[in-house]
């Protein structure tokens, strides 16, 4: 099957640590948002809990979606210094974390 052409997804799967509060986690996932009004390759972001009833979530919690139009816009944003201290303090606050990038296809 070809690579799927268009744009590139970057999902991120994260389990808070126990001692992170409420607020924190509300402060951490607006910051995260923000990000798209700092770092110009990513293009939108979305997010949510999990509220699946199967029980397979493995003990992630929230799901984090950004798109880009390219893999090469996703290194830069990867690399971009605002991603890079961002997510040094963001991945501090994590007990599982889990990240795949995708071109969504069609079949």
């Amino acid at each position: 099957m070809e690579e799927a052409k268009g744009p590139v997804k970057h999902v991120l799967l994260a389990k808070f640590k126990d001692d992170v509060t409420t607020e924190k986690i509300d402060e951490l996932i607006k910051g995260y948002a923000n990000l798209v009004n700092l770092i110009e390759p990513m293009k939108a972001f979305h997010w949510g809990k999990d509220v699946s009833i199967e029980n397979l979530h493995q003990g992630f919690t929230h799901i984090f979606e950004s798109t880009f139009d390219s893999k090469e816009a996703v290194a830069e944003y990867v690399a971009h210094p605002i991603h890079v201290e961002f997510a040094n303090m963001f991945l501090g606050n994590l007990d599982k974390v889990l990240v795949i990038d995708y071109k969504p296809t069609s079949v």
